[in-house]
């Protein structure tokens, strides 16, 4: 790539050992990013840091559960002794647990809102002072259009993605004026391995609501992180970006 527009920015993706995380860290790595791979599981973390490296990229990998703030805490330190600085964080990670509001488990609600709401939570806070006291950052927030329009049989994640929107508009008042850009990306039904669980009847109707004819791809969520990382989006803060075909017109 001629003018790669991460090149040398430390960057940190939670979540990033498979999906729209693999997809973020590989397309960060190709515009020249230090990407730091963070998941649960060992083996997804060394095979995207494998991937990364065999694309020229400096990469590292930390297993990161981001309920658990003393994990979260230990690798943000651990990247600043390695590298210097924390220049992007892609807050990616995100589970579901679905269920209408009647059925809805007290589990399912607190599982989600603990992973998607507070491990936003815990990886932004720990962040935050090392970006203020560098003059600079980039906070990137992973809601949904269900976090814009609600969804059937989907009160937890609905709310954490309505939730971090919150976080990203208030984050970008309180940031923005020490030179610290916070936004997130709404992407619509993306072929990752969450969605390819859902029945193919779903799949089709799902479809049939885009525009576009198609569901998207991870890659298509990776290209707007890696604009909205860059220096090209400079002026944008406190944005969600919905990127889902044209599905909520």
């Amino acid at each position: 790539m001629t003018n790669p527009r991460l090149l040398k920015k430390v960057c940190l993706i939670t979540g990033a050992a498979q999906g729209i995380g693999l997809a973020t860290a590989l397309k960060f790595a190709a515009e020249g990013a230090t990407v730091i791979i963070c998941d649960i599981k060992q083996a997804g973390v060394d095979e995207a840091v494998a991937q990364c490296r065999a694309l020229g990229a400096s990469a590292a990998g930390l297993l990161v559960d981001v309920t658990q703030r003393a994990t979260v805490d230990a690798a943000v330190a651990q990247v600043i002794a390695q590298f210097g600085r924390i220049d992007v964080l892609v807050n990616n990670a995100g589970i579901t647990q679905d269920a209408r509001l009647q059925k809805m488990t007290l589990e399912q609600f607190d599982r989600v809102i603990d992973v998607n709401l507070r491990g936003v939570f815990h990886c932004s806070q720990a962040v935050a002072d090392i970006m203020v006291a560098q003059g600079s950052g980039v906070i990137l927030n992973a809601s949904s259009v269900v976090g814009l329009y609600g969804n059937f049989g989907q009160t937890n994640y609905a709310a954490t993605k309505f939730g971090v929107i919150g976080f990203t508009k208030t984050w970008s008042r309180e940031l923005g004026p020490k030179g610290v850009r916070v936004n997130a990306v709404a992407p619509g039904f993306i072929t990752t391995p969450m969605v390819a669980a859902m029945p193919e009847k779903v799949l089709l109707g799902l479809q049939a609501k885009v525009p576009l004819g198609r569901l998207g791809t991870p890659q298509e969520i990776a290209n707007v992180y890696a604009f909205l990382a860059s220096d090209e989006a400079s002026y944008i803060n406190g944005a969600v970006i919905e990127v889902s075909g044209g599905m909520s017109l």
